[in-house]
């Protein structure tokens, strides 16, 4: 063989390696209808989807993570998210399942704060304190498809305009949200917003994952957690932060290390278990805000699957559906029960706009909000 034939062969043969190690895998973004709500409106879904059998479908109302498929060790693919079937049963139902959450995600305390010296009253929806931004949050409301776009990582980009004073809020506020799924099994999502005026802003997904899968059919007491916090906020009675920055060392909130979420959810000697009844309590994630880290991990043993979850917010919401009694009914007509699912929600503090020395819900007019949040699926063989 000559000079030439051996570097073509080289190049045939590196070209083939190079194909093994890292396949071109095509992903995909499809837009298909979704049904329509009560008063006509129709509400549209997008579908990404990865070379490695992962697909998100996200929905037009409230920007919704309607669905998550992922296979298992075994490459047995299903739903990891509670939802609902149809568009109207989100409104039918409204427990937050997979939506994007604003104004502002959380709780604010009797539904007030001040902002330059002016007083802002809200709906108090959680009992005497305003939950998820009123009855009708961002959750409720139909968001525009701004571009879908397929490739290496198909992208879907969602937008919705606040009015100025909706739901007892300054400031029109331009939202986006975009999620993006590439062949690192990493589903993006970030939230960006701009406003007209001062304003108070904590968006956050409210996803209830349960790795086990839609059709295993069990709770998620035996999926361990790990959280990348050394503290945490404790609450009062009505799930309000008190101020105080607790270490979670020697406590049930002590999660540095994996542990199954069951393990120590029933230990009423801690008052913050019996305030939560159980998990609903906002961690305080190591490292700097506003540079993706890691914030935490889920893994379950029976179907191999592991979530990691990067995040630039200061803290996050680690809730074990302790309010789930038996009257949530979701996909197929699954009754969601207590500990059927973990959500993990970034964004600053709860009641932050009534606390000075927790991280900033500000937002002036010229300056743009960011909240970016990456999940990221393996599994453990």
């Amino acid at each position: 063989m000559d000079g030439s034939g051996r570097r073509a062969r080289t190049a045939l043969l590196a070209g083939i390696a190079m194909t093994l190690a890292s396949p071109a895998l095509a992903g995909t973004a499809t837009r298909s209808p979704f049904g329509a709500l009560a008063d006509g409106s129709k509400v549209e879904a997008v579908t990404l989807t990865n070379g490695h059998g992962i697909s998100a479908k996200v929905m037009t109302l409230g920007a919704t993570l309607q669905s998550l498929i992922v296979p298992d060790r075994n490459g047995k693919a299903d739903d990891i998210v509670l939802g609902q079937d149809s568009a109207a049963e989100y409104l039918a139902r409204p427990n937050y399942f997979g939506a994007s959450v604003g104004r502002y995600a959380n709780r604010i305390a009797k539904g007030k704060f001040t902002l330059d010296g002016k007083t802002y009253t809200l709906e108090t929806n959680d009992g005497p304190n305003h939950l998820h931004g009123g009855a009708k949050g961002f959750d409720k409301r139909l968001w525009k498809i701004d571009s879908v776009t397929g490739g290496a990582e198909p992208k879907v980009v969602l937008s919705y305009v606040s009015a100025d004073g909706e739901a007892g809020y300054p400031g029109e506020l331009r939202v986006t949200a975009t999620y993006s799924l590439n062949d690192n099994n990493e589903l993006r999502l970030e939230y960006r917003a701009t406003t007209t005026k001062p304003t108070v802003l904590n968006l956050t997904n409210h996803s209830y994952f349960n790795l086990a899968g839609g059709s295993a059919n069990k709770d998620v007491m035996a999926e361990k957690v790990t959280l990348h916090a050394a503290r945490f906020t404790p609450v009062d009675a009505t799930l309000i932060p008190t101020g105080e920055r607790r270490a979670v060392a020697g406590t049930p909130f002590d999660f540095r290390e994996a542990h199954m979420v069951g393990e120590r959810i029933r230990d009423g000697r801690d008052q913050q278990i019996r305030y939560g009844r159980g998990y609903d309590h906002n961690y305080i994630v190591d490292g700097a805000p506003g540079t993706l880290r890691p914030a935490a991990r889920i893994e379950d043993a029976t179907s191999g699957r592991v979530m990691e979850m990067s995040v630039t917010a200061p803290g996050i919401q680690f809730y074990t559906g302790n309010f789930m009694d038996g009257t949530f009914f979701g996909k197929k007509n699954r009754v969601y029960r207590q500990g059927d699912a973990i959500c993990l929600e970034p964004g600053v503090f709860p009641d932050s706009p009534n606390h000075a020395d927790f991280p900033s819900a500000r937002l002036d007019p010229g300056k743009t909000y960011s909240n970016v949040m990456v999940y990221r699926f393996s599994t453990d063989r």
